[in-house]
């Protein structure tokens, strides 16, 4: 596929979840804005809870919580508790400090399927008050071949009510059954798409379950298929303009913010404030190793 580039996921397990991850990875690191890429399940249960995320800090970055199936009750330090469910969206600002917590509610369904996305903040707005915002409902876009959600961003002539700092898009693509899905692009933007369910077809080529495929900015358009019905992330933005440096949950410019925000977290520093909502121990920041800039 002309400008389409192939990156292999890497599959990380968390509990009784199996994980693909598609960003960070050594070749590409962002898309737009879009900085962290996990997609965890599809997993059945009946008296396990899978997702158990003690309180852990932020930095920099927002959060983007999609959920295909099932729910994940956040709390976090600035006291808000919100229940998410398929088809709404949770995007928590970190700003210069948050954190929070990530659990299976009860009563569930006992499903739980879904993506864990980060942004990164510019640097207009990095260190601005953290926020949270809780939509129950997205906009949803019935198309000629399939339907469209949009959880961040523009896109398919929808908005996210969710408040972004950067131009992004990032929305959920079904493909009907033996249907094909034209989608609009911006050209000033690289996007990536990663097959969630099902089978696609982009532009008459066959894409695979576990790799993400970027795509360079200069397109306008895209063309979907399914022989049997599939899922897509779409995800995309205009090339980040800054170097940002990585490490553990934390986005920042410099390895001296990183260790900083390290040992606030460790000195328990008012600046991640407490998850007072969840009972059990928050989680210990990793050894520090210096992460390079990206």
């Amino acid at each position: 596929m002309n400008n389409v580039i192939a990156y292999p996921s890497r599959e990380v397990r968390l509990g009784p979840l199996d994980i693909t991850r598609a960003l960070p990875l050594k070749e590409r690191r962002l898309v737009g804005p879009w900085c962290f890429l996990d997609h965890f399940g599809p997993l059945s249960f009946t008296d396990d809870r899978p997702m158990d995320v003690a309180p852990h800090p932020h930095i920099g970055i927002q959060t983007v919580s999609w959920l295909l199936e099932g729910e994940v009750l956040h709390d976090d330090s600035l006291g808000y508790q919100a229940l998410l469910r398929a088809g709404g969206v949770n995007t928590m600002t970190s700003g210069h400090g948050i954190s929070h917590s990530e659990q299976t509610p009860k009563p569930n369904t006992g499903r739980l399927s879904g993506v864990q996305l980060w942004v990164a903040l510019p640097e207009s707005h990095r260190h601005a008050a953290p926020s949270l915002q809780h939509i129950e409902k997205v906009p949803v876009a019935e198309l000629q071949g399939g339907v469209v959600q949009v959880f961040a961003g523009a896109f398919a002539g929808l908005v996210s009510p969710a408040h972004h700092y950067s131009e992004l898009v990032g929305a959920d693509v079904r493909i009907h059954r033996n249907a094909a899905l034209s989608l609009s692009l911006n050209k000033s933007c690289e996007h990536s798409i990663l097959v969630l369910d099902g089978d696609c077809e982009l532009n008459g080529e066959p894409l695979r379950q576990r790799v993400l495929y970027y795509l360079e900015p200069g397109r306008s358009e895209i063309q979907c298929r399914s022989r049997e019905g599939g899922r897509a992330l779409l995800l995309g933005g205009p090339p980040f303009p800054e170097d940002i440096v990585m490490w553990w949950n934390f986005v920042a410019r410099t390895r001296e913010e990183i260790a900083q925000a390290r040992a606030d977290w460790e000195q328990h520093h008012d600046r991640f404030g407490e998850v007072k909502a969840y009972s059990g121990a928050r989680l210990d920041a990793p050894l520090f190793r210096s992460p390079q800039a990206v």
